[in-house]
């Protein structure tokens, strides 16, 4: 048992590249991954709980964070997770957690309850401020085309019959 644990580091395989230009091996990748994770349920705490975006950060990061803490090998973080390598999943997490900030302070799920939005009916005059975005006038190619199209005789089924054109 001794033996084995503390083999199994030096018998780990060690990545040399990516193989994605600008993305540098993370030797430490498990770690830094668990770290990020973290931190990202940590802040995902602000955003109200009944929110989508709060649920979905929660569930996946949750979920990978399982991962590996269960795995101490990255290639089996990788095959488990089936989303990349190892340090792409360190730049998502840094990513999500930059967005998680952002979306805090963006407050995009609270409409105060003071908020009017404009309603425009149908033929109500638009204000001068409301962009107007009117299509032109269709060819006159298109009024013949309807207009022979709905001109056309079509079968006339009276029963439940199928009808048989001869």
């Amino acid at each position: 048992m001794f033996l084995r644990l503390v083999s199994r580091p030096l018998l780990a395989r060690f990545k040399e590249t990516t193989g994605i230009v600008g993305l540098d091996v993370v030797p430490n990748a498990r770690e830094v991954l668990i770290g990020l994770y973290d931190k990202t349920l940590k802040d995902i705490q602000a955003v109200p709980e009944d929110e989508g975006y709060r649920k979905a950060v929660e569930s996946f990061t949750l979920h990978r964070l399982k991962v590996c803490q269960e795995e101490e090998d990255w290639e089996m973080i990788e095959k488990r997770l089936g989303c990349g390598q190892v340090e792409e999943l360190i730049e998502e997490a840094r990513d999500e957690l930059t967005l998680v900030g952002k979306m805090i302070e963006w407050v995009p799920w609270g409409i105060p309850d003071d908020y009017r939005c404009e309603i425009i009916e149908n033929d109500a005059s638009i204000p001068k401020h409301v962009p107007q975005h009117r299509p032109g006038p269709l060819p006159e190619e298109f009024y013949k085309t309807l207009e022979a199209v709905s001109k056309k005789d079509e079968p006339k089924i009276t029963s439940g019959e199928p009808q048989i054109k001869e």
